[in-house]
């Protein structure tokens, strides 16, 4: 069993666990994810890393209740248990010197960037960070990400916080600013990696993005994480997370991502109504 060790609600319906799990704290890298259970009747489902401290054996995640595993874990208290806390997964990110790079987040996407973000810092490059959301409720991790960026930008659909509009707005601006970028990293809601990769493919600066596709076992085995690459089938889960957005076939990762849609609001439907009476299962 892997126990809660601390909790911090981020904000509505957003929460960041540190989990105890030495093993895979001793392995971790930036941009692997784990895949957790959270009892006997959970599904496996998979979570990027949003930090690893070695030396107390904890990985701390971020998770946002859009499904009915997902609800039924941010309930979890500290002292609560995960049953499987499998990890890491996943090819981490090529850390290097590459020279001016922007790491650009959307929503949750700030917690898998984090690390990112500070590993390219620890390199020597100089980082941009931008962090969009629908609306300033959304916005987190802003402390964190500034600790480990040489500038960060603020973009909200509404204007409520920062600069109002989409991220490729607020990279427009840094473009506007500085020129040049070497490199780019997108992560975040599907919708908005395409809307960055087709705002830097004219300008050929390289894009790399983390697809979340439906996962099961993580280990290439059940080819339920299947994208296509460059006209090539990979699996996200052993060949990723992170490709080459330039590559990546959008269209056909987001209408598979919507195949389970319709279960998951049964889920969540029976979840709310306590699993009986209402004709809802």
């Amino acid at each position: 069993m892997y126990p809660i060790v601390s909790r911090r609600d981020l904000t509505k319906g957003i929460v960041l666990f540190e989990v105890q799990a030495p093993a895979v704290a001793a392995k971790a890298q930036p941009g692997q994810f784990i895949i957790v259970r959270a009892n006997e009747q959970g599904e496996r489902i998979p979570l990027t890393v949003m930090d690893f401290n070695r030396d107390k054996g904890t990985i701390t995640i971020v998770i946002q209740e859009v499904g009915y595993s997902s609800t039924i874990i941010n309930r979890f208290q500290v002292g609560d248990q995960f049953l499987d806390f499998v990890g890491p997964l996943g090819l981490p990110t090529e850390i290097e010197n590459y020279g001016r790079v922007a790491c650009v987040s959307g929503g949750l996407g700030a917690a898998p960037m984090y690390p990112i973000a500070r590993a390219l810092k620890a390199a020597g490059n100089e980082v941009i960070s931008i962090i969009g959301a629908r609306n300033k409720d959304l916005i987190i991790l802003t402390e964190e990400m500034e600790a480990v960026s040489d500038k960060l930008l603020i973009s909200t659909d509404d204007g409520s916080a920062g600069i109002k509009g989409f991220a490729t707005t607020a990279l427009g601006q840094v473009l506007e600013e500085t020129g040049t970028l070497d490199h780019v990293w997108a992560i975040g809601p599907m919708i908005m990696m395409r809307s960055i990769v087709e705002f830097t493919r004219p300008q050929a600066i390289k894009t790399l993005v983390s697809m979340n596709p439906i996962m099961v076992d993580g280990t290439g085995m059940c080819g339920a994480c299947r994208i296509s690459v460059g006209g090539e089938t990979k699996f996200a889960c052993v060949d990723g997370p992170e490709f080459d957005g330039h590559l990546v076939d959008f269209d056909l990762a987001m209408r598979r991502s919507q195949y389970f849609k319709d279960e998951e609001k049964r889920a969540l439907a029976r979840l709310s109504c306590g699993g009986g009476g209402c004709g809802c299962h």
